[in-house]
């Protein structure tokens, strides 16, 4: 039998997840796990009751030319990993001590979120243009795990 290695299977929710993003530039999942358990997840895409880029004619940042990894402001989409951190909130979750599964790696505002909800570990498939993400991490003493590394 051969069976996918924890990190494998929750990657392969956190691949499912992006499925249901609204981005048009790129799609991200995030599933936050503890001691094995889904405790929440996230894609990326506009908040409640705010319309999505393709309602409003294009992506912003595609329009304004912004180059993957600068200028988050201007997306309208909130973060799968900001996402996951508020449903587990919402739902009054604690994710302190957990792992946090994402298809691609956290931008910088992610990775602070993710380091003050005392995530302790992120695995993912994909890098991301954004080294100051990756410094801030490793300051905070986390480093990204890429999908089948240890």
């Amino acid at each position: 039998m051969n069976r996918p290695s924890w990190d494998e299977y929750f990657m392969e929710m956190a691949d499912l997840t992006s499925k249901r993003s609204t981005c048009m530039r790129r799609q991200v999942g995030a599933v936050i796990v503890q001691d094995k358990h889904i405790i929440a997840t996230g894609y990326n895409g506009a908040p409640r009751g705010i319309k999505h880029c393709e309602e409003r004619g294009g992506c912003l940042r595609e329009k304004l030319d912004v180059p993957s990894g600068e200028r988050h402001e201007l997306c309208m989409a909130v973060h799968a990993e900001q996402n996951a951190i508020i449903q587990a909130a919402t739902l009054g979750q604690s994710i302190e001590g957990g792992v946090i599964y994402v298809t691609h790696q956290p931008c910088v505002i992610c990775a602070k979120m993710i380091i003050n909800a005392g995530i302790k570990r992120i695995v993912v498939r994909e890098g991301y243009p954004d080294q100051l993400s990756i410094d801030i991490l490793g300051e905070a003493g986390l480093r990204i795990v890429m999908l089948g590394e240890q």
